[in-house]
């Protein structure tokens, strides 16, 4: 294997392990309401999200455009440039999964590419205008929208069901969830997988082995869907946790209420080639079914923090993202790659051994919110 070949083979690699974080860092987005609610077995939930997250992929390839052409200059990255942006998102990816935080692996991955361009070829390297229409307006915007049309749904769910027994009624909303979930992690595949695939095919362009605005190649878009899907299954339950219990005391008809208004949201944007956050949409969805029920509790500390974790991940991945990059060209070459994606792997291995000394898990992570992601253990003998 020649060095380049050696270069290529760990930017794909890299790009492929976003990926995988991405799948169980965002699982909660589509299936964090269908959980808290019981409506789905935690277990078969993530299965089933897996599953049509796979499917999504190989749906819509607009958003895949927009991040290999539409945010940098692809003349002007070279393949450690897209390795070093790949870096700042999983580092941002891993510390706030392990903190429960749900924040936009679309932004980090983002953030992390336009850092280590800026590091390495400066400011006109960056397609402003584009990070600005196809990025910043909606991740302002989209969270917003989600939950005005999740606060509708909600209020009118209740509104036109109101003389139906309670138990009735949840029952009806449960079945219900499980089809609202499942477009949820389909519009994910169509928007969030799109943009592993979009950073592969930039390296590619940038090393010279597609001609400039081609698309993806079909191996990509297999391994980048298969990719995002084994994520999804193994569950980033931390995040899970966060989102159906830490936000809003959620019932069933309010879960159905905004796992549609989230998947119309995300469906409509992948459409029209943004990329959507849908750790936002699925906030704003979730923060609106509370709203549009008489009586809620929403939590709007846990939100506050989670809106500062947001405001953060562009420029926090970003400064990841140069940082790695600086010391791979430092180091120079392919070793210079090497070095850094070893210690990537170390990281990400400290981060999950920390994480198993406090997990969170599918037995635990319906356990009665206490203001922290990591559910209070049961003293031995308190149920008796």
């Amino acid at each position: 294997m020649s060095s380049n070949d050696l270069l290529m083979t760990l930017v794909v690699v890299t790009a492929l392990s976003f990926d995988f974080t991405n799948g169980f860092h965002d699982t909660g987005n589509a299936m964090a309401t269908s959980i808290a609610t019981g409506a789905l077995p935690p277990r078969i939930a993530v299965a089933l999200s897996g599953v049509l997250n796979l499917v999504g992929a190989f749906l819509s390839f607009s958003v895949a455009a927009t991040i290999a052409s539409g945010l940098v200059q692809s003349h002007l990255v070279t393949p450690t440039v897209v390795f070093a942006g790949l870096v700042g998102g999983i580092l941002w990816n891993l510390a706030t999964w392990f903190f429960g935080i749900p924040s936009s692996s679309s932004h980090a991955l983002i953030g992390g590419v336009i850092g280590s361009t800026l590091a390495a070829a400066g400011g006109h390297a960056v397609l402003w205008h584009g990070v600005v229409s196809k990025v910043i307006l909606p991740a302002v915007l989209s969270p917003v929208i989600a939950g005005m049309i999740a606060a509708l749904g909600t209020y009118m769910v209740y509104r036109l069901t109101q003389s139906v027994a309670d138990g009735v009624r949840s029952r009806g909303f449960r079945i219900g969830q499980i089809g609202s979930a499942s477009m949820v992690s389909l519009a994910h595949g169509t928007n969030d997988a799109q943009k592993t695939m979009g950073v592969i095919t930039l390296a590619l362009i940038a090393n010279g082995s597609l001609a400039a605005g081609h698309k993806a190649p079909a191996w990509v878009i297999v391994s980048c869907a298969l990719a995002i899907s084994l994520g999804t299954y193994v569950g980033g339950w931390r995040v899970i946790r966060a989102l159906g219990k830490g936000l809003v005391q959620i019932e069933s008809p309010q879960g159905m209420a905004a796992e549609s208004a989230s998947a119309a949201t995300i469906l409509l944007s992948s459409n029209f080639g943004y990329s959507l956050s849908t750790t936002h949409v699925a906030t704003g969805s979730i923060l609106g079914s509370g709203v549009g029920k008489r009586g809620a509790e929403v939590r709007w500390g846990v939100a506050g923090r989670m809106a500062t974790a947001w405001v953060l991940t562009l420029p926090a991945a970003g400064v990841g993202g140069a940082l790695a990059y600086e010391a791979a060209h430092g180091i120079g070459g392919t070793a210079g790659v090497a070095v850094i994606f070893v210690a990537l792997v170390a990281c990400a291995l400290g981060f999950y051994l920390n994480s198993r000394r406090t997990p969170v898990t599918a037995g635990n992570v319906n356990d009665e919110w206490t203001g922290s992601v990591v559910p209070t253990p049961t003293p031995v003998g308190a149920a008796a």
